[in-house]
């Protein structure tokens, strides 16, 4: 059973769930052709994921083995809720799912294990201009429970922030520093019978081309250029802080922005992610996430070998994720995604919206702009250059009245710098293994690097 069919890696779920053998259903309350993964699948129900007495219910009747979610925070919580009613397989329970997803909680957790955050600044409700007194601007406001970049603002006044504050719903949020460096890193842990392992680091490239909301990512180039200082400096910090909370199998992902060469821990998730990076890990490393936390919730094992001999984020290649962000409107024409998907490197081409599909204006400022994700690898950084540059000349999106949907996009020798630790790839390698191979293997990959 899955949770949702229309978020990105659903489709993939069931394929691979298939391919297995594996009799697959697809539930959530939209149509089959608003539902891609619905579609696909063996079978397919018309039951809102958010009506768990129902699916309990349908379930138990069915005699259905396993129940998963890919990247959807809310169906991934139903998932939880469900297993515990049914005493299927979970990669994670509701305490975790709760301190992974709370901003405040998890910041809270960082700070408890020496893990940089931003910094916050407490807002009294009874001494709402006292508080305001104390605040350095930008500031970013954020609700505790929100992900995909929904609800963030960014407030360079008292003005602006009083306003972002002004919340008639009655959620919680969080006011903290902004940085404006522009340059981020994500971080990806692969978990497995307990041992946390730094699976891959990528440089995050954003982009500053709308007005009142953050920059949405338009790149992702493997291996960051901080891995190493990152596995000198923090991954064992990290690693015990996850032990601390009981984590023992599925994948985490934590976005950071470096600030004078430090990682600052802004936001993480504890589930697959929309980036799609799991068909690069399966491309260069040999594993997949994904088909990894499919098999958890079938077995309640991530798989039936030991991932950790194939476990480098210090890749062989460099690899790359090229991101499409389209502006608010009606998509009439969508241009080269099957000639991407023939450029050779390429390793998958993922789109979220089709010609005739509405961008509504609640996406604006949001992960909901993400029209495609491309994903490739080469040996060289001149090679992967020039599929980057394929990538970009080969889509186009416009509008039913024909005029240009794409957001700006990215100077590939910009984001193809030359700043990978001052080495060629061959010594970056064999630095950053070094570095993993003399942790403690309990918190770390520690030799049994491939």
């Amino acid at each position: 059973m899955i949770l949702g069919g229309k978020p990105l890696g659903t489709c993939d779920i069931v394929s691979y769930a298939k391919s297995l053998g594996v009799y697959t259903i697809v539930t959530d309350y939209l149509d089959p052709s608003h539902s891609p993964a619905k579609e696909i699948a063996d079978e397919s129900w018309m039951i809102s994921t958010a009506d768990l007495d129902i699916l309990e219910k349908k379930i138990r009747l069915r005699e259905i083995d396993g129940i998963f979610a890919g990247i959807h925070e809310f169906n991934i919580k139903k998932m939880i809720q469900l297993c515990s009613r049914l005493d299927f397989p979970c990669y994670c329970t509701l305490e975790q799912w709760d301190i992974c997803s709370d901003k405040k909680k998890f910041k809270d957790l960082c700070k408890a294990h020496n893990v940089p955050v931003p910094e916050e600044y407490p807002i009294d409700s009874q001494k709402k201009s006292s508080s305001l007194s104390q605040v350095k601007y930008p500031v970013l406001v954020k609700p505790i429970d929100g992900s995909s970049g929904t609800g963030i603002s960014i407030c360079n006044t008292e003005k602006e922030l009083q306003t972002a504050l002004d919340n008639p719903d009655g959620k919680q949020f969080i006011v903290e520093h902004y940085y404006k460096t522009g340059k981020e890193a994500t971080i990806f842990y692969i978990l497995q019978d307990g041992k946390i392992m730094l699976s891959a680091m990528a440089d995050r490239h954003i982009k500053y081309s709308q007005d009142g909301v953050i920059p949405l990512p338009v790149g992702y180039i493997y291996p960051s250029k901080y891995l190493t200082g990152y596995i000198d400096h923090l991954n064992e910090r990290v690693t015990e802080m996850f032990h601390s909370i009981g984590l023992t199998d599925g994948m985490i992902f934590m976005q950071a922005v470096v600030d004078e060469g430090n990682c600052v821990f802004y936001e993480m998730g504890f589930r697959l992610t929309g980036s799609l990076e799991y068909h690069i890990l399966a491309d260069i490393c040999g594993f997949n996430p994904l088909e990894s936390m499919t098999h958890y919730a079938l077995t309640g094992r991530m798989s039936n070998i030991d991932l950790s001999p194939l476990v480098n984020p210090a890749f062989s290649k460099y690899a790359c994720n090229v991101t499409f962000l389209v502006k608010i409107g009606v998509i009439g024409q969508i241009i080269g995604l099957e000639a991407i998907s023939g450029i050779p490197g390429v390793i998958s081409a993922t789109a979220s919206y089709f010609e005739g599909d509405e961008v509504p204006q609640s996406a604006y400022g949001t992960l909901r702009q993400v029209i495609l994700r491309v994903n490739a690898a080469a040996d060289t950084k001149p090679e992967l250059k020039e599929i980057m540059d394929q990538i970009l000349n080969t889509f186009r999106v416009y509008s039913h009245t024909g005029e240009d949907m794409l957001l700006p996009v990215f100077d590939t020798m910009e984001v193809l710098d030359s700043e990978i630790s001052g080495l060629p790839q061959n010594d970056l390698v064999k630095t950053a293994e070094a570095h993993l191979c003399t942790q403690d293997s309990q918190n770390t990959i520690s030799g049994e690097l491939k």
